[in-house]
């Protein structure tokens, strides 16, 4: 089985206090289901496009396990404290 990757890709932040609040919950809740951080903040270069927003990957034993993270209790919990502080998308990927 192939390991599950989740990017979030963050549009706007308007709060960043309550985005650290939810990080805090966030963290614990995908770790409880194996996600591993690789990356996140601001892009390092910016090769296409001209948008440079937060983006964050973490890694997941599956594609499976990421959207059981992302679907679990405790990270409803951790999006409750969200709230509106951020506009994003958040992509599962299979890895090769």
């Amino acid at each position: 089985m192939s390991k599950g990757y989740w990017l979030a890709i963050y549009r706007a932040v308007h709060d960043a206090d309550q985005l650290a609040a939810y990080a805090a919950k966030a963290s614990t809740a995908i770790a409880a289901n194996g996600g591993v951080f690789l990356s996140r903040g601001m892009p390092e270069a910016m090769l296409e496009g001209d948008e440079a927003t937060r983006t964050v990957l973490i890694e997941f034993p599956s594609a499976e396990a990421a959207v059981t993270a992302y679907n679990s209790a405790d990270y409803r919990d951790a999006l409750a404290v969200l709230g509106d502080a951020a506009e994003r998308e958040i992509r599962v990927l299979n890895g090769l």
